[in-house]
């Protein structure tokens, strides 16, 4: 009764962590890299390069644990990557990292804003996008709502992290200076900027005693109005004065249009939904749906916002899917331990084993803090054999005991005797295959360590069950069937093929120098032949139900021609895949860059 008791309180606890363990596709990779953005408008790559970046290399090359880095400089922008030896305490180079950027802005060109600096995770991908959609508003306004009302409150869910809008432009006060009536009076575009920036100076309020109050008064440096901005003076004097109206337009307007985003044909903006390293893609989705309705009560009546490109049902049917398997597996290995044992209690014995080994493994891998995902599951689907093997022997040997007249009691106490070091030693064998995966290094450990542990606690804890919980059970079911059904040999075309089977094997038995010769040779010449063939990738290929297509635009290309070949390419897709209801019709255009930029069909 004490290991029946212990047994459901393992199953308890396991239910209780498979209630609390995040589910994902890959474990926590925990890449040790730390991403240095500047930005910086209006400078060209090769500025870029020689006023800020070679500063920030110069400075990074300090910090504690730097493997090496690299940068890449482009128009506006430039991005250094800061690789660190596995084991770095990354927690001490980002406030290192932090730090040295401060120091090397010192060396910048004036008016250079802070960099952003944010740590990089493999773990950290789109589970999917928040898109807005409206049939009256414009995408500026949408854009304005999505980065003001609605991205305040994304950003407060638990495990995403928020980024900006996409797909809009920021609202800008565009002033657009006239080159030719610059020209006439003579004129540089900085005298303009210098005009606009005196006369819209942001300046502190300050307080005024007037008798018994102390009031504040607001300075009136700031226009109220933004055609006021017309009125400025850029030069004043004898000569007549010359007004911003007289040399450029005021127009309150949107940015240059850098993205480009389109859902069933028409423009949008979406939110990104990336999940944080350390969170479950599952939990992440489920948490952003229940706050659809959140969200939309503080936007206009007439946008609304949905929750596109759901990534999570990856996840759930690579869980479903590993899940299967193994109940596959398990009930298979059921169907042939009642084959060639021809008891259905023994069978019932082996099966039951399975499941409550595996609960025992999930309990083990909540507890060293790794989370459902493939690994973990392919390492438990893995060990499904091996299971099965340990409670076969302990209950054939009972049963052969038990035949030859010894009681069902005494047969149980003595199998266990026998068994238990030759178990032990078949186990130490196994796990010492997976053994290397402790000794990995960088991404590699981070994706086998998990399946080495699934396999290695399922194959303790199915050790643990075999030698307490089998024979238990054996001894339950045989006093109430009276004895075990033993299996006699029978006439048929199974047992023929169990004798040619044990007259073969005693052959080769007779012969096993010469057999293992011939193994390992057959080995070494498939491996030398076979080996140099096979492909080199971290991950295998994965069908994951998407297409992506890449366009080029040529140079000059006006966004709505390339939009109209990009609306084409789609419909060509949803013919081939047999109409609109076996594709998604959605069309993102990603990293619109014009005159020339890509396309990304999704």
């Amino acid at each position: 009764m004490t290991v029946v008791v212990a047994v459901v309180a393992v199953l308890f606890a396991a239910v209780l962590a498979l209630q609390g363990t995040a589910r994902d596709i890959f474990p926590n990779i925990g890449t040790p890299t730390i991403y240095v953005a500047q930005p910086f408008g209006g400078m060209d790559p090769a500025q870029m390069e020689g006023y800020l970046t070679y500063y920030y290399e110069y400075h990074f090359l300090y910090i504690t644990g730097i493997e090496h880095i690299e940068s890449k400089s482009i128009q506006g922008a430039a991005l250094i990557k800061l690789q660190f030896y596995p084991g770095t305490d990354m927690a001490q180079a980002m406030a290192e990292t932090v730090s040295y950027a401060n120091r090397a802005r010192a060396f910048m060109p004036p008016g250079t804003v802070p960099p952003f600096v944010m740590r990089f995770d493999a773990g950290s991908v789109p589970v999917g996008n928040l898109v807005f959609a409206s049939s009256t508003r414009s995408v500026g306004e949408m854009q304005d709502a999505a980065l003001n009302l609605v991205r305040p409150l994304f950003a407060t869910l638990p495990g995403v992290s928020a980024p900006p809008p996409f797909g809009g432009s920021a609202r800008t006060i565009l002033i657009n200076a006239k080159p030719e009536r610059l020209r006439a009076y003579n004129m540089s575009p900085d005298e303009l900027v210098i005009a606009l920036t005196a006369a819209n100076t942001i300046t502190p309020s300050g307080n005024v005693a007037l008798g018994d109050k102390y009031p504040m008064v607001p300075l009136n440096s700031v226009v109220a109005n933004i055609k006021d901005l017309e009125a400025v003076p850029v030069r004043s004097g004898a000569y007549p004065a010359v007004f911003v109206r007289d040399v450029a337009t005021v127009t309150d307007g949107s940015d240059i249009v850098t993205s480009y985003a389109l859902v069933n044909g028409r423009r949008t903006v979406y939110i990104p939904v990336t999940k944080r390293a350390d969170a479950s893609t599952l939990t992440v989705v489920n948490l952003v749906n229940s706050s659809l309705g959140k969200f939309q009560n503080v936007l206009p009546e007439d946008i609304k916002v949905s929750y596109e490109f759901d990534q999570s049902g990856y996840v759930t049917s690579a869980i479903t899917s590993l899940v299967t398997e193994g109940a596959l597996g398990a009930l298979l290995t059921g169907l042939m331990v009642l084959l060639f044992l021809r008891d259905w209690r023994s069978a019932s014995i082996v099966v039951i084993n399975i499941p409550v080994a595996l609960m025992g493994a999930v309990l083990a891998l909540a507890i060293t803090g790794q989370t459902v995902n493939i690994m973990t599951l392919g390492g438990m689907a893995l060990a499904i054999g091996v299971l099965v093997d340990m409670s076969t022997v302990v209950v054939e040997n009972i049963a052969t005991k038990h035949v030859v007249g010894m009681s069902l009691a005494r047969a149980v106490v003595d199998s266990a005797g026998e068994v238990a070091v030759p178990l032990l030693l078949a186990m130490l064998c196994v796990l010492a295959v997976f053994l290397p995966a402790f000794f990995m290094t960088g991404t590699a450990k981070a994706m086998f360590l998990p399946l080495a542990l699934a396999v290695g606690f399922s194959m303790i804890s199915s050790y643990f069950l075999a030698s307490t919980l089998v024979p238990i059970l054996v001894v339950w079911l045989g006093k109430r069937a009276g004895g075990l059904a033993v299996h006699e040999a029978q006439a048929g075309r199974f047992e023929r093929f169990r004798e040619r089977y044990a007259r073969f094997m005693g052959w080769v038995v007779a012969v096993r120098g010469r057999a293992a010769t011939v193994y390992f040779a057959l080995t070494i010449l498939l491996v030398v032949l076979l080996g140099p063939r096979l492909g080199n990738e971290i991950f295998p290929q994965v069908d994951a139900g998407q297409l992506q297509l890449r366009l080029r635009a040529p140079a000059g290309t006006r966004v709505e021609t390339t939009e109209k070949i990009a609306l084409k390419v789609l419909d060509l897709i949803k013919d081939a895949a047999g109409g609109a209801d076996k594709v998604d019709v959605t069309l993102g255009l990603v990293g619109v860059h014009p005159p020339n930029y890509p396309i990304n069909l999704i």
